[in-house]
């Protein structure tokens, strides 16, 4: 196989103008790395153009590779002009661009939509789709499904495409690195940054939930639902739309899509798995169960593989994650938990017992009313706040209160604070729950580590 033989229209531009093209890796994260890596073993003397706003990211090990412009700084987007083709990082807004430089601009999600020979599953939704995605490939890989994780939960996916039999491919140790192949399955978790100006949507396609999410990204929440909606907009016949029907949103979508419908929550879970042999919690995981049922279905897979699957299925860490029991407090690590719904969710989902509530965080101004009436409503007792939106969520605390008993509020700014005032004030046989309802980027690099931190100091102090 050829090179020349990759799908139009972005593989054969790749291949028929690389050597004329100046191109541009735009944005240097994990997706960026991945992008030049792909562009290295596909043109290994050509000089390629990395543009990021961080000056000290060509202190990373790939400046050794040699062959590259660097462009690094607050003026980085300046030398989109010089470039003929533009390989775009999900987390650059769009809205930032310069319009003459749309039309050059392409992605990693499009160029594997575009030249993968496989069947590609597309899981997208505000919440909850790393832990269907994950449970999509289980139940895929115990069908005996050859199904590959990748995406944001998984791994970048560009390298898959270099074909085995080209010259571009290597072998390591004896052994092939995966590829790419017709009978293979890709399990996608799609963001909407991912799904933005997509132009191609997957055979099948997973809608979960929509809420508001990344209005600081967006110019606002339609632009965002309308990016979420490209994973269903260019469906064909053949193919399928997975969605719940509950959602207003969602359902809207089904609208758009050619393919075949499947509204998941029509799945009696119960008939296959009984909930006590479930390892996840909550009503929004029981939806996730039943998206991934669907998918399942659609391979063909039996009861049997489904159920074994899910019950062996491990949570993933920070969504709703049991920390321990210590002291005899129940400690619950929600550090995903980025907007109201989601603390909500997990407020219905450990009720009556969270006594004490961790929120806050960065202020990309959500509406918090909701969440206020269900901490008033909840019998929780305590609310440790995190700047910014900790002072937000609270001034919406009293004002929805009328009368009702408010809990105590903590206004802190470290993790390590947070825990000890979770241990002086809840009580022995209640829950601490660490739901922030906010991003993490006031105090915290990102959920990852505000979580680590809430579990390393949850065990550091159960033994002072």
């Amino acid at each position: 196989m050829n090179l020349d033989e990759l799908k139009d229209p972005i593989g054969k531009l790749l291949a028929s103008y690389g050597a004329s093209k100046k191109i541009l890796v735009l944005g240097l994260g994990r997706e960026g790395i991945d992008n030049f890596l792909f562009l290295r073993k596909l043109f290994p003397k050509k000089n390629i153009g990395i543009a990021d706003r961080n000056e000290k990211i060509a202190s990373l090990a790939i400046h050794r590779r040699g062959g590259i412009k660097w462009h690094l700084g607050k003026n980085y987007l300046r030398a989109l002009k010089n470039y003929d083709m533009i390989i775009k990082s999900p987390g650059i807004p769009f809205k930032i661009l310069p319009k003459t430089a749309l039309k050059k601009i392409t992605s990693q999600t499009e160029i594997f939509f575009e030249n993968c020979p496989g069947k590609i599953i597309g899981i997208t939704g505000t919440k909850g789709k790393s832990t269907t995605a994950s449970l999509i490939y289980k139940i895929l890989k115990q069908g005996r499904v050859k199904a590959h994780l990748v995406g944001n939960i998984g791994k970048p996916v560009l390298n898959l495409l270099i074909p085995k039999e080209s010259r571009f491919y290597r072998a390591k140790r004896g052994k092939f690195l995966f590829s790419a192949t017709p009978k293979d399955a890709y399990v996608y978790e799609l963001s909407s940054h991912q799904l933005y100006n997509l132009k191609k949507s997957p055979q099948i396609a997973v809608f979960l939930n929509v809420y508001p999410e990344h209005l600081d990204y967006y110019r606002n929440f339609n632009d965002y639902f309308k990016a979420k909606q490209n994973i269903a907009r260019y469906q064909k016949k053949e193919d399928y739309f997975v969605y719940n029907s509950r959602d207003p949103l969602v359902k809207r979508t089904a609208e758009i899509s050619k393919a075949r419908k499947i509204p998941f929550d029509s799945i009696e879970v119960e008939k296959i798995i009984k909930k006590r042999e479930i390892p996840l919690i909550g009503k929004f995981n029981l939806q996730n169960i039943k998206a991934a049922i669907a998918v399942g279905k659609i391979f063909k897979i039996s009861n049997e593989n489904i159920k074994k699957a899910i019950k062996e299925f491990k949570p993933l860490s920070h969504r709703l994650e049991y920390v321990g029991e210590f002291k005899g407090i129940k400690f619950y690590n929600d550090a995903l938990s980025t907007i109201p719904e989601t603390a909500i969710a997990a407020i219905d989902a450990l009720k009556p017992d969270v006594q004490t509530i961790i929120v806050g965080g960065f202020d990309r101004k959500i509406d918090f009313k909701e969440l206020a009436k269900k901490i008033l409503k909840s019998k929780i007792k305590n609310i440790i706040l995190f700047p910014t939106t900790g002072e937000k969520i609270w001034k919406e605390i009293i004002k929805q209160a009328k009368g009702k008993k408010l809990p105590k509020p903590f206004f802190i700014d470290n993790m390590p604070a947070a825990v000890k005032l979770a241990y002086e004030n809840t009580k022995k046989g209640k829950i601490c729950l660490l739901s922030t309802a906010s991003t993490s980027f006031s105090i915290f690099k990102d959920y990852k580590e505000k979580g680590n931190l809430f579990k390393k100091y949850v065990k550091k102090y159960a033994y002072i």
